[in-house]
């Protein structure tokens, strides 16, 4: 999956950070609730990563310089998101058994 600049950013903050990490795991969790529909979550969770990215640029040196060059006009979080999502929930999978066949 490829990022782009803002949510490498993010992901490697996160990766350096594991006090914030533990939070985005925990919010990743509590969002994707059984049976919540995967694409309403990872649309709640990309902008409230934009709100995050917006926040640390304030207070984060990387951050702040990366804004200061690029400025923060509204970047999409979606892969960062998915990527996530993929990431710290697990899959799950309904058992299907193949050999079996119905009887007509």
């Amino acid at each position: 999956m490829s990022l782009n600049r803002c949510e490498q950013r993010v992901s490697d903050y996160l990766l350096t950070h594991p006090e914030e990490k533990r939070f985005w795991q925990g919010k990743v969790q509590k969002l994707s609730a059984p049976n919540s529909d995967p694409h309403a979550v990872a649309t709640r969770l990309e902008a409230e990563l934009w709100h995050y990215y917006k926040e640390r640029s304030e207070i984060v040196p990387a951050f702040r310089e990366a804004v200061r060059h690029e400025g923060l006009q509204r970047t999409s979080m979606r892969s960062l998101a998915e990527y996530l999502l993929q990431l710290w929930i697990p899959v799950s999978r309904s058992k299907k058994n193949p050999t079996s066949h119905s009887s007509m």
